[in-house]
C-alpha cells in the first residue's frame, strides 16, 4: 500500500532531527509520496533543502498562496518564476483566491492567479488551488481560463455537492483532508456521493489535522487517518482507497 500525501508544508520543519523523525512516520505509515506546495518567495529554500534531503520522497511546486498577494506582490512573484526553471516542478500551486482573512487585495489576487496559471500552461504543469471564502470567484476565473491544459486540484474542497460537481466537470480533483474527520466538517454527508476517482488526499500538515489530532499540529503520517475516513464512507478498504488515489495523482503530476 502506498499513500501520497498531496498537499503538506512539512519544509516548516526546519529542525533536521525533528523532521527526520517525521519522515520516518511517514514512511512508517506508508506515506511515500509527499507534493511540496510552495507559498512565498521565503518558503523556496525551505522547500528545496527539504527535497534535497529527502529526493525519493518529495515533490515541489511553486507559487504565491493568495493571503501572501499582498503590497509587493509582483516582487514575490519575480523572485519565485525563475525557480521554475532551476528545477523539476510538479505543479503551479499553491495559487487561488483567500476571501476569508481580507478582502483588500482581491483585484490583485485574481490578476496574481491568472498569471500564475499562464505559467502552468507554458510549462503544461497542473496548477493546485487555494480556494476560501472565494468560490464563485474562484470558478469565474476559471472558467475564463479553462481549456484542454487547464487541470490540477482544488485543494482541501470543503464545499457542497454541487460545486463538487462543478469542479470535476472542469476536469479537477477534489482534495480531500482531515476536515472529512470533522463530526460538523458536512463532507461525510456528500463524499460518498462522489467516486473515488475524482479525489486525492492530502493533509496540509501542519494545519487542519484529522481526528484524533484535532486542534493538535499536523504531520503527513495522519493521512492515513484521512485515508480510513474515506474508505468508511465509501464502504471499502484502506487499501483501495489508497490504490486509487496514488494512481490520481499520478495522472494529475505525471510522476
Amino acid at each position: 500500500m502506498v499513500l501520497t500525501d498531496t498537499h503538506t508544508h512539512l519544509y516548516y520543519q526546519t529542525d533536521n532531527t525533528l523532521r527526520a523523525d517525521l519522515m520516518q512516520r511517514c514512511l512508517d505509515n506508508k506515506v511515500d509520496r509527499l507534493f511540496l506546495p510552495n507559498v512565498d518567495a521565503a518558503s523556496v529554500p525551505l522547500m528545496f533543502d527539504l527535497l534535497e534531503a529527502y529526493p525519493a520522497n518529495c515533490y515541489p511546486m511553486l507559487g504565491l498562496h493568495p493571503c501572501s498577494v499582498k503590497e509587493g506582490w509582483e516582487e514575490e512573484l519575480a523572485i519565485i518564476q525563475p525557480a521554475l526553471h532551476k528545477h523539476k516542478i510538479y505543479a503551479i500551486g499553491e495559487i487561488g483566491i483567500d476571501l476569508y482573512w481580507d478582502k483588500t487585495f482581491l483585484t490583485e489576487q485574481i490578476r496574481a492567479f491568472k498569471l500564475q496559471i499562464d505559467w502552468a500552461k507554458i510549462l503544461n504543469l497542473p496548477i493546485v488551488i487555494h480556494c476560501r471564502d472565494a468560490f464563485d470567484e474562484v470558478y469565474e476565473v476559471l472558467q475564463e481560463e479553462k481549456d484542454q491544459k487547464l487541470r490540477g486540484i482544488f485543494h482541501c474542497f470543503v464545499g457542497t455537492l454541487e460545486q463538487a460537481k462543478k469542479i470535476i466537470d472542469l476536469g479537477f480533483y477534489l482534495g480531500i483532508g482531515g476536515v472529512v474527520t470533522y463530526k460538523n466538517g458536512g463532507l461525510d454527508k456528500i463524499l460518498p456521493q462522489i467516486d473515488l476517482q475524482n479525489i486525492v488526499l492530502e493533509t496540509d500538515s501542519p494545519y487542519l489535522s484529522p481526528v484524533p489530532y484535532r486542534g493538535k499540529p499536523n504531520e503527513s503520517s495522519y493521512l492515513t487517518y484521512i485515508a480510513q475516513k474515506v474508505a468508511e464512507l465509501h464502504q471499502t478498504s484502506i487499501e483501495k482507497v489508497a490504490g486509487i488515489t496514488t494512481e490520481n495523482s499520478k495522472r494529475i503530476f505525471g510522476v
